[in-house]
């Protein structure tokens, strides 16, 4: 008996992979290892988790790959399915869409096939802040309108919601989906804005700042995203006919996790400087197609069905995130 982790390589992944093996939790994780960043920082991660021994199993496979798929977990007892993987990044999508079809898209159809045919607990699925896309009302609830995403990655997040919402109204599959804001920390993702600005710091080279650095981020420590997601997936959604988080009448629910606080850019590289000690080269650029000014978690739905409420505050996050990047490159 085992919960199937998907990405157990990625930055949540691993992070929820550790929470589940601590308490107790078996895990098979699966993750194709794709060159999108560094693979020494996958390594890394899955490196930490072979601590745990047999408790942990982990297989590199391409979840888009149906057959493959099958093949790994034939002969699992899968209690659960946490599926984190996917081909992020907003910028990226620009540049190679047909990775976010095959993964996100492709790739999430195959794991709500799977949990069709193996009848998990529950399937708890990562979808993104970006599905608000041009929303102006803030801070985004989950019952707002997410028909306008700025990028693809955004529409294929979406998709993966409507898909789901598809497959819990014909096979009454317990599912819920999460819309993770901008998460950071340690065993972070080196495209996201945290660890650029810190990388160029360390370097003396400039801080790319879009929109000028007017922009504002409701910033997620790792810790709390993981509370979140491990509170979820201990208590499935109801098939009781009741409107659910996110508007369904099925057993699908669709919760936000973040710090239910909006930051602004600067803000964060000033407390980057203070950690440091470094004074900050600024390099203004033009707003970047596919992103959003503002996001803001609005977190009333998962503290009222779950009990989240998110603890630890950007001050308190960025010098732990600091903390672990110079042990890392000392490493």
């Amino acid at each position: 008996m085992a919960v199937l982790v998907t990405g157990a390589a990625g930055f949540i992944g691993a992070a929820m992979s550790r929470a589940l093996l601590e308490r107790g939790d078996e895990v098979v994780g699966i993750d194709n290892l794709n060159g999108y960043y560094d693979p020494k920082l996958k390594e890394g991660r899955l490196a930490n988790l072979e601590a745990f021994g047999n408790r942990f199993r982990f297989g590199r496979v391409d979840f888009a790959d149906s057959r493959a798929l099958n093949e790994f977990t034939d002969g699992i007892d899968i209690t659960a399915i946490v599926h984190l993987g996917a081909q992020a990044g907003v910028r990226y999508s620009l540049e190679n869409p047909q990775a976010y079809v095959q993964s996100n898209l492709v790739g999430h159809c195959n794991l709500l096939e799977l949990a069709r045919e193996r009848r998990p607990r529950h399937m708890v699925y990562a979808s993104s802040s970006s599905v608000y896309g041009g929303n102006m009302s803030l801070p985004f609830r989950v019952e707002d309108r997410v028909d306008h995403p700025l990028s693809l990655y955004a529409a294929t997040k979406k998709a993966d919601e409507l898909m789901s919402e598809s497959y819990a109204n014909i096979y009454r599959l317990p599912l819920t989906g999460l819309r993770f804001f901008t998460t950071y920390g340690p065993w972070g993702r080196p495209d996201m804005a945290m660890w650029i600005f810190l990388k160029a710091l360390y370097a003396g080279e400039p801080l790319p700042l879009f929109n000028g650095g007017e922009m504002r981020r409701d910033f997620t420590y790792i810790d709390d995203v993981i509370r979140g997601l491990v509170a979820c997936l201990d208590e499935p959604p109801l098939d009781d006919g009741h409107v659910k988080a996110g508007g369904s009448t099925g057993p699908h629910s669709i919760y936000n996790i973040g710090n239910s606080r909006t930051e602004d850019l600067m803000r964060v590289v000033e407390l980057l400087e203070q950690e440091t000690g470094l004074k900050a080269l600024l390099d203004p650029r033009p707003m970047q197609i596919g992103e959003s000014k503002e996001t803001f978690a609005d977190v009333s739905a998962i503290e009222r069905d779950h009990g989240f409420k998110p603890m630890i505050s950007i001050d308190e996050g960025v010098p732990l995130f600091v903390k672990w990047y110079r042990e890392y490159h000392r490493s």
